[in-house]
């Protein structure tokens, strides 16, 4: 399971464009508290705090244990975060609240292991799908999805459906999707030398480009 981490959020009253400017020059991030038959709650976030939690765990997995107003708030995922189109600032923040029992689609990470045949024999790993969405209890959300790579040779690829999950995760993602592939590495050479003939990919006399070039500014 994804390791659990903890976030203080305060209840806020004031909504709008306006308090959310006072709230990140106070140094806040607004945010939006929902769940299951839940009333969409109001409340903020300190910047730093969550900035240094997004540097340590996987965003779209990890269970956060929220302390709202001082109290414990229930376990909550990041279900969007929203950002500075050029700042390294967060703006919002959408938190999920997690009930016990209730099974919830997640993004995990897709983790590739191995070193590859294909790769070996010079061909290139190309990793296409860095993450895989599943279904499954709070509890049972993996950390990352580890996918073997050892026996993929030149022109192989794997998809979404060949991957394996742990007991009880589901795959709620389309299963055509391509994950990995080890391609053929493609190299454009441009011949010169005696074989290659005089004008185009031959040699070219000095005083015939100098020729060529003042005709073209005429």
């Amino acid at each position: 399971m994804a390791t659990s981490a903890v976030l203080k959020a305060e209840s806020r009253t004031d909504r709008g464009k306006n308090a959310a400017r006072r709230l990140r020059a106070a140094g806040r991030v607004p945010a939006v508290l929902y769940g299951h038959g839940e009333e969409p709650r109001a409340v903020s976030v300190d910047a730093r705090e969550l900035d240094h939690l997004f540097s340590r765990i996987a965003v779209e997995s990890t269970l956060i244990q929220l302390e709202l107003d001082g109290r414990p708030g229930g376990r909550v995922l990041v279900r969007e975060v929203q950002v500075h189109p050029y700042k390294p600032q967060v703006l919002h923040v959408d938190l999920y609240l997690v009930h016990e029992g209730e099974r919830i689609s997640v993004e995990v990470p897709i983790r590739l292991v191995g070193n590859s045949e294909g790769v070996r024999e010079g061909g290139i790993l190309d990793h296409i799908r860095h993450t895989i969405t599943v279904r499954c209890l709070p509890d049972q959300i993996p950390e990352a999805i580890d996918v073997d790579v050892t026996a993929l040779k030149i022109g192989d690829s794997i998809h979404v459906r060949d991957v394996v999950l742990p007991k009880g995760v589901e795959l709620h993602d389309d299963p055509d999707d391509t994950i990995c592939t080890v391609s053929v590495p493609t190299v454009a050479a441009l011949e010169t030398g005696p074989e290659a003939g005089e004008g185009v990919g031959g040699e070219v006399e000095p005083e015939l480009v100098r020729k060529r070039s003042a005709e073209a500014e005429e």
